[in-house]
């Protein structure tokens, strides 16, 4: 299993239909993958914003 370390690469699973993101793989999903952690919070800024929920 590959490590993810404080500098990435930060990931995260969405399905934009269901209005749900994941932190983990999930089928269906389409990974999303940041190499800044600062960019990374802003997407999980942005998808809060849009309602989305997190699993």
């Amino acid at each position: 299993m590959e490590q993810v370390t404080a500098a990435g690469p930060w990931r995260m699973w969405v399905c934009p239909e269901r209005k749900i993101v994941s932190f983990h793989p999930e089928a269906g999903f389409r990974l999303l993958e940041f190499r800044s952690r600062e960019l990374f919070l802003r997407c999980v800024d942005r998808y809060t914003g849009e309602k989305y929920r997190y699993q």
